[in-house]
């Protein structure tokens, strides 16, 4: 769930191995340096929307719902005015009125964000359908999903995908291609096991390498635990574990089982230094802020309350030039850590990090027991629809839908770290 996730596809033109991001058009042309599109009003932050727009949003809008806050209705409608009509999410749409077509660079981590944004703020059942509907159409037959349609499947665009299919009432185990995997099988074919040299156990890989190696990656274990446990990115904290973490072995261990070794990987790497490191080739180790959050979560998730608390701490007291550089998706992770943990993120080591968070994007409609009156409501709604629809005998269905811009075999690099691109709140 890092800034990173959207933003990578600013790597499009850098040949590393193969862990590229997606080509910013289909002709595979890079990125215009000059004349960025002008940010919407109704957007979070103020920097260039192009490769982390929906991204960003949906972090901003689930993070405030997350604290009881009814988002501002033009930020609301920007997210949903931002979606084609086969259901896809592209980063950015400059255009949101006109149709999306075969170099519209649609992306499984964007349709996905902005699903369990929408669906935590209710009031969006027929977009989010849509949208669960494209996911489905081009999932792998290993059960995975790449960063575009068709690559080859990473952890992370697969967790975020879990997390949309959970958040729109899905069962994610029995979301399947044709007699393929689930997405629980992908995510358990990616974990290095308790077998795994050193420092690799337990953790996740990102995507086997050419030699169809695992090597553990911080990055992508955070989410792929996320993932295991069928949660999406405001996950709560999971039953206290009343031992720790150990390293279950098995010839092929259940989501449960992955998820737990993974919480292990991250505990382990945790242990000496509160916080994650990662480096860019050629660049010495240095504090990877967003991932540091992101393994908070997922380790309350798994029930590893007190190994949250180092890197929490650590946070708290470090992260404010981080958050500020970066905009409104740091903010939001922070703010997803803090209720991961039960952690008051409106005193987040002396900042109020909502407030922050909301100075980046429209003032909200509403906050505390307003806003929590509104959800309400809008639950409601969507439940009466749920039951209507099922009166009448539709169901809900399964969406098929042929996804346009399919990129065959390509996946993106979350080692290339969007981080580092400042964002200016």
């Amino acid at each position: 769930m890092s800034v990173r996730r959207t933003a990578a596809v600013l790597a499009a033109t850098v040949v590393i191995g193969t862990a590229l991001a997606p080509a910013a058009v289909a002709d595979g042309s890079s990125p215009s340096p000059t004349a960025p599109p002008a940010t919407p009003s109704g957007l979070f932050g103020r920097t260039d929307p192009t490769y982390d727009g929906v991204w960003r949003q949906s972090l901003a809008l689930l993070a405030q719902h997350t604290v009881g806050e009814r988002p501002a209705a033009k930020a609301v409608d920007w997210l949903a005015g931002q979606q084609c009509a086969n259901g896809a999410f592209a980063a950015f749409r400059a255009d949101a009125t006109a149709a999306c077509d075969a170099k519209t660079m649609v992306d499984t981590n964007s349709t996905a964000a902005a699903v369990q944004a929408l669906a935590a703020l209710g009031g969006h059942d027929t977009g989010t359908r849509k949208a669960v509907g494209w996911l489905t159409s081009v999932q792998n037959k290993d059960g995975g999903w790449g960063y575009t349609a068709g690559g080859a499947s990473d952890a992370n665009s697969t967790s975020v995908v879990v997390g949309a299919l959970a958040a729109a009432g899905r069962n994610p185990a029995e979301v399947r291609s044709g007699q393929g995997g689930s997405p629980y099988d992908a995510l358990v074919k990616l974990s290095v096991g308790c077998d795994g040299e050193g420092a690799d156990a337990g953790g996740f890989a990102y995507q086997p390498d050419k030699r169809g190696a695992l090597a553990a990656n911080a990055d992508a274990t955070a989410a792929a635990v996320l993932g295991s446990l069928g949660k999406g990115l405001a996950a709560t904290a999971g039953k206290a574990l009343p031992h720790g973490y150990t390293c279950e072995k098995a010839d092929t261990p259940t989501p449960g089982q992955a998820a737990n070794n993974g919480a292990f990987h991250l505990a382990r790497l945790l242990h000496d230094s509160p916080y994650l490191k990662s480096a860019l080739p050629g660049a010495k180790d240095r504090p990877d802020y967003g991932n540091t959050a992101d393994a908070v979560v997922a380790l309350a998730a798994q029930g590893g309350i007190t190994e949250t608390k180092k890197p929490l701490a650590w946070l708290e007291k470090n992260s404010g030039p981080w958050a500020a550089t970066s905009g409104p998706a740091a903010y939001a992770q922070l703010i997803l850590a803090a209720h991961a943990t039960g952690t008051d993120p409106r005193a987040f080591g002396g900042t109020d990090l909502v407030a922050r968070l909301g100075a980046t994007g429209p003032a909200v409609q509403a906050s505390g027991s307003e806003a929590s009156a509104g959800t309400k409501r809008n639950d409601q709604q969507n439940e009466n629809d749920k039951k209507d629809k099922k009166d009448d005998g539709k169901g809900v269905g399964v969406w098929w839908i042929i996804g346009v811009g399919l990129v065959g075999g390509i996946g993106i690099g979350f080692l290339i770290s969007g981080r580092s691109k400042k964002q200016q709140p």
